[in-house]
């Protein structure tokens, strides 16, 4: 082969090269510059303690006893996509009343100890349902309910109506206290059931988190 016939198949193959590079290109597409879409930001709802209140009832052999407690302070975020939930609920343990003194200073001194755990949470971290952006909606709330030192996972039952800036709703879910190490009230005169039926009343205001 001579020196010009092997530069001239040289340059063909760099040529054929170069062809299939761009032919290659040609036919990738370039990587898209459209943003991908955003996610769902969360719903922020906050509770407002002046209007917010907390409802407590236990049967016992003599008859059915009806509380309350005060709210401290509260608020419950979540993705309405995922519904990965976070928040917290605060009572104040010591507001605590249900109508009868001697039955309410055992209940502060010997049975919730309220002196020394002076605070009840609710730590919200999943919905199970979809909450619409408006109307009223039923779902499940789970989350971490802390008592009396101790902490244990519950599921409470949420009824929550959503309009404009503001919304409310109602929360219930059941306390088996005895069961969670709390002291039983009961004597040989009076059996105290070992559950107490809370429900929860809430008022508040409606936010996006961005």
């Amino acid at each position: 082969m001579t020196w010009s016939s092997l530069v001239c198949s040289r340059s063909f193959r760099i040529l054929a090269a170069a062809l299939v590079i761009l032919l290659f290109a040609a036919a990738t597409p370039a990587p898209s510059t459209q943003p991908s879409p955003a996610t769902a930001s969360e719903i922020v709802l906050t509770l407002d303690p002046t209007q917010s209140k907390v409802h407590w009832i236990v049967d016992s052999t003599l008859h059915t006893v009806h509380g309350t407690f005060a709210l401290k302070n509260g608020t419950v975020h979540f993705d309405p996509e995922s519904g990965k939930a976070g928040g917290e609920i605060v009572v104040y343990a010591p507001s605590g009343e249900s109508g009868s003194n001697a039955r309410d200073k055992r209940m502060h001194k010997e049975i919730l100890e309220t002196a020394k755990y002076p605070e009840v949470s609710f730590r919200p971290t999943q919905v199970e349902g979809k909450v619409g952006p408006s109307g009223a909606s039923d779902v499940k709330l789970k989350g971490i309910f802390s008592i009396h030192g101790a902490e244990h996972e519950i599921t409470a039952f949420v009824h929550a109506e959503l309009a404009a800036d503001h919304w409310k709703g109602t929360s219930k879910f059941d306390v088996p206290y005895v069961q969670w190490g709390i002291k039983d009230p009961s004597n040989f005169l009076l059996k105290v059931k070992p559950v107490v039926n809370v429900e929860l009343e809430m008022y508040g205001e409606v936010r996006s988190s961005n």
